[in-house]
């Protein structure tokens, strides 16, 4: 997608601390951390959330590629649990149209969330 910041930074257009990157997904640490390791794992492939998603056909292969990497990094960066965490539309509190998972880890996290 051509305004996509997360396309942009995928495509190396945009600089980024990457910290895993394969062919269909890339992780990055979060500019506005929320937690001492605050990472984006999203798909390398335009995606505007869950929701849409949900509605292709490489759906299966693609969640797995995502949390499998979330969640790799999740226990690389948490020493006692991590959190992920996936905002979908405007309500769900999505800011960025591009589909990620929110990795936070290095404290501990409080429930209700917000």
């Amino acid at each position: 997608m051509v305004d996509c910041v997360f396309c942009k930074i995928a495509a190396d257009k945009i600089p980024a601390k990457v910290v895993y990157r394969s062919d269909g997904v890339i992780a990055i640490e979060d500019l506005n951390p929320q937690a001492p390791t605050h990472l984006l794992v999203m798909p390398v492939e335009h995606f505007d959330s869950l929701f849409q998603l949900v509605c292709d056909q490489r759906a299966d292969t693609v969640v797995q590629q995502l949390f499998e990497v979330a969640s790799q990094l999740g226990q690389k960066h948490g020493s006692g649990g991590y959190r992920l965490v996936v905002n979908t539309g405007h309500e769900g509190g999505q800011t960025v149209g591009h589909l990620h998972i929110h990795v936070l880890a290095g404290r501990a996290m409080s429930w209700p969330p917000g």
